[in-house]
């Protein structure tokens, strides 16, 4: 067995997301149709989702996720259930490698907060479910709404305006997790992406932003955000470059923000896509200067079924902590199974064999 950490997050970890099962999208699109309810949708959720959680543990896992199997996409689920956030059919989706999302978006229409939310009930069931297992649970960072929200001209005129309510909302909502039991959050943020590549300058660019500023934005929104959060919550971040039917968004090292992932964001742990060549290598990680930050270097990927070489994912840690002492270190996959309710191209089998080849690489390592 790996060495048992009491606090999140774990030796073996995983970002959360998990492909659906035939039966949730099935009974997804019966809803859809008309031919179920929103209580027989939400009762077979409940059901494959207690199995989920299950399957985690038999997988050795110490966090259970319940798979964010009532969710169509990882950010807008929650960020539409905002106060004065909308969701909507866009003219296009969201362009990745070679293959487009839905053409879905949301958009800002009024002033933000957090009321009741959806989610709050969602998590209660998981925690439920937990035992004697630590139950986590994944929102979007509030960057994602200052990124891919279209913030109408009456509710803010720009995102400085927006940003106030919008991590009022966040603290509103952290507090809410943590009165119904959770101690292990994880904001999900792909914003950070843009400033890795040139492609992703433009797009900041486009936005009326210099990259310095967006930068002192994004990183004032997730401290804000998580300022006032109890001691004995566990809050990270993970960060990656797009994942969706196993494509990606950009590429590019961490190096352009590394000082401030690293040294800037007063998160608990940090979740890092280290998969392949596009994430570039470990040297970032001499900005971490806190010993009490976790780094989960996410060296097993989600996106093909194929398991890597044991050996290669120990001596790629061990690179790792010639910037960073073992000790602070953990593995996970680089992303979730299923972003989106489409997930990647993978079998359900190569999936489970992918979190006990992270769980079974864990042991060797930290013994």
């Amino acid at each position: 067995m790996a060495e048992t950490l009491q606090r999140a997050p774990f030796r073996a970890d995983h970002v959360g997301s998990f492909l659906r099962s035939e039966r949730i999208k099935e009974a997804r699109q019966q809803k859809q149709n008309g031919e179920i309810t929103a209580e027989q949708l939400r009762a077979i959720e409940d059901e494959e989702i207690t199995k989920l959680v299950q399957k985690q543990k038999d997988a050795g896992l110490q966090a259970v996720t319940d798979g964010e199997f009532r969710r169509s996409w990882w950010h807008f689920d929650f960020l539409s259930g905002l106060e004065g956030v909308e969701l909507y059919e866009a003219e296009a989706g969201i362009q990745f490698s070679g293959v487009q999302t839905k053409a879905e978006g949301i958009k800002v229409t009024g002033k933000v907060d957090f009321g009741d939310h959806p989610m709050i009930d969602h998590y209660k069931f998981l925690h439920n479910l937990a035992g004697d297992h630590t139950a986590k649970f994944t929102i979007p960072s509030p960057n994602m709404l200052l990124l891919r929200g279209n913030v109408e001209e009456q509710a803010y005129a720009n995102l400085e305006e927006l940003l106030p309510d919008l991590t009022a909302a966040y603290q509103k909502a952290i507090q809410a997790f943590y009165d119904a039991g959770c101690r292990y959050l994880q904001l999900d943020d792909t914003s950070w992406a843009v400033f890795l590549s040139e492609k992703g300058k433009e797009q900041i660019k486009g936005k009326g932003y210099e990259p310095d500023e967006l930068v002192k934005l994004f990183t004032k929104a997730v401290n804000d955000s998580i300022a006032d959060k109890p001691e004995d919550m566990v809050i990270t971040m993970h960060i990656c470059r797009g994942n969706f039917r196993s494509t990606y968004t950009s590429t590019g090292g961490y190096d352009n923000v590394s000082e401030t992932i690293f040294s800037k964001l007063n998160v608990d742990g940090l979740f890092l896509e280290f998969d392949d060549e596009r994430s570039g290598g470990f040297e970032p990680l001499k900005h971490v200067n806190r010993k009490d930050v976790k780094i989960v270097l996410g060296l097993i990927t989600s996106k093909t079924g194929e398991l890597e070489d044991p050996d290669k994912i120990k001596a790629r840690i061990e690179e790792a902590s010639k910037y960073i002492g073992l000790d602070q270190l953990c593995l996970s996959p680089q992303c979730g199974f299923a972003s989106t309710e489409e997930g990647n191209i993978i079998t359900e089998e190569e999936q489970w064999a992918k979190i006990r080849h992270v769980v079974s690489i864990a042991n060797d390592v930290w013994k």
